[in-house]
């Protein structure tokens, strides 16, 4: 079996891999503009983003999604294991800007809902299409990019409220349709190893090239505007488990590795990765986990075009 039942795959999971900075104060959706890759100005309360931090290098150090949570307040949701780094980070560039910048995990819960068992519960709260916000079960939800026609939901709730009353679903089969949505989440082992065009950012919503200054900006645009892309993201199945960080080498090269897991995991015994990996490594051969003869990874179908594949 290469791929989990889908037909289990519905109910919810609460995130605990996930967490949430908040931000509030008058200049905080200034604050945000000038240091992620949206525009977060334009962004308004029925919507949310795709977003990227990242170096002066233009490497990505968190990405994440971000809405506004209510007058003055922004929440972003971003991997528990970047939150504190990224916070402290965030934190530097305040100086006199009125914005304060805080963990709100403590105090909002994040559930993951899936299927059209979550689409029912939700009912008319239900967003219609992915990055639409919505006012939900007493806190805010955001519909997620689709994975095989199921609808993906990510709900804050507010701690110390119930779970939605939804059948439980697996935190390993949530993270396999996230690794399966081909957007990638950017996690610990994998802290400033890419640039968002390396893990497709740009062509599922993640960078504004409209937008002014914020950290690596033009690092991004030169790579977006100076020519075809060397590297680029692809969702594989793996014949082992994978890890996020991990290498992947050419079936023709030992010595150096073609690529990296930037998301993995394994549900009903399936293993699949989000890999980022050299372009010249697809043209033949084969590539594997560790190693040249370590576990084969097979490409799978890509969940959204690439501006390569329109070009083709």
């Amino acid at each position: 079996m290469s791929e989990p039942d889908f037909e289990a795959l519905q109910g919810t999971v609460r995130l605990s891999d996930w967490g949430v900075i908040r931000a509030q104060g008058a200049d905080a959706a200034s604050f945000l503009h000038g240091q992620l890759t949206q525009d977060v100005l334009q962004l308004d309360e029925r919507s949310a983003r795709l977003v990227g931090y990242c170096t002066a290098k233009g490497r990505l150090l968190a990405s994440g999604v971000l809405w506004r949570g209510g007058a003055d307040e922004w929440l972003l949701a971003c991997s528990a294991d970047v939150l504190a780094a990224t916070l402290k980070r965030l934190s530097m560039f305040v100086l006199r800007a009125k914005c304060k910048l805080s963990d709100a995990s403590p105090s909002l819960a994040l559930h993951g809902l899936v299927g059209p068992v979550a689409s029912t519960w939700l009912g008319a709260s239900a967003p219609a299409s992915p990055w639409q916000r919505h006012d939900a079960a007493g806190g805010q939800v955001v519909r997620l990019p689709e994975v095989r026609g199921l609808a993906r939901y990510l709900l804050a709730l507010p701690a110390g409220d119930a779970a939605p009353a939804l059948p439980a679903l697996a935190l390993d089969a949530w993270r396999w349709l996230e690794v399966n949505s081909g957007v990638a989440r950017i996690v610990a082992a994998t802290v400033e190893q890419f640039v968002p065009q390396m893990v497709n950012f740009e062509a599922v919503g993640g960078v504004n090239f409209q937008k002014g200054c914020y950290p690596g900006q033009e690092v991004v645009a030169r790579s977006q505007y100076r020519g075809t892309l060397k590297r680029r993201a692809f969702v594989y199945a793996c014949d082992a488990a994978a890890q996020s960080g991990q290498e992947v080498f050419h079936s023709a090269d030992r010595e150096q590795p073609a690529g990296m897991v930037v998301n993995a995991a394994t549900a009903d015994g399936c293993h699949g990765a989000l890999v980022e990996v050299k372009l010249a490594a697809l043209d033949t051969g084969t590539l594997h986990l560790g190693a040249a003869d370590g576990p084969l990874l097979r490409r799978v179908a890509q969940p959204y075009a690439l501006p390569l594949e329109a070009a083709a």
